[in-house]
């Protein structure tokens, strides 16, 4: 009887990179991006290649990005024009007045938040669907500050 051979695991196909001729790594380079780098160091190839495998069988989330992006960003000695994003724990629920109305959304555990059983990808997408105006929804939750009207040093 013909059994059909499994795959080998991913990390056997990561480990058996270097045994690979560049012909084949290349073909492999190929499959994963859309043109090759500058330079053709093979560890370089290989890494991106293999994060590339890993990342096609295990897959990314859109959440799972930006959680890296923020830990990057808190961790990073980089200024850079804009401040720390804002996290807002899930299950928080944020509480607005505006219009003489009470706006209660909630941050769901993917991301999102949630206003009157409708899905956002962000605050600031709340606050223009209550608005209609374009807002930082950190701003017009009051979680952050508007930093524009600050003295700036040695003006009075």
């Amino acid at each position: 009887m013909n059994v059909p051979k499994t795959p080998p695991s991913l990390a056997v196909q990561i480990a058996n990179l270097p045994k690979l001729s560049m012909k084949d790594l290349w073909a492999l380079w190929d499959k994963y991006f859309p043109q090759r780098p500058p330079h053709h160091n093979r560890a370089y190839v290989e890494g991106r290649v293999a994060y590339k495998m890993q990342e096609e069988a295990l897959g990314t989330t859109l959440l799972v990005k930006t959680q890296l992006a923020r830990i990057g960003e808190a961790q990073s000695n980089i200024k850079t024009q804009r401040g720390v994003e804002v996290q807002v724990v899930p299950g928080t629920v944020l509480v607005r007045e505006f219009d003489n109305r009470e706006h209660r959304v909630t941050a769901q555990a993917d991301g999102t938040f949630e206003y009157e059983g409708r899905r956002f990808k962000s605050l600031s997408g709340v606050a223009r669907h209550i608005t209609g105006t374009q807002w930082s929804g950190p701003l017009f939750f009051g979680i952050t500050k508007n930093n524009k009207n600050k003295q700036k040093r040695g003006t009075k």
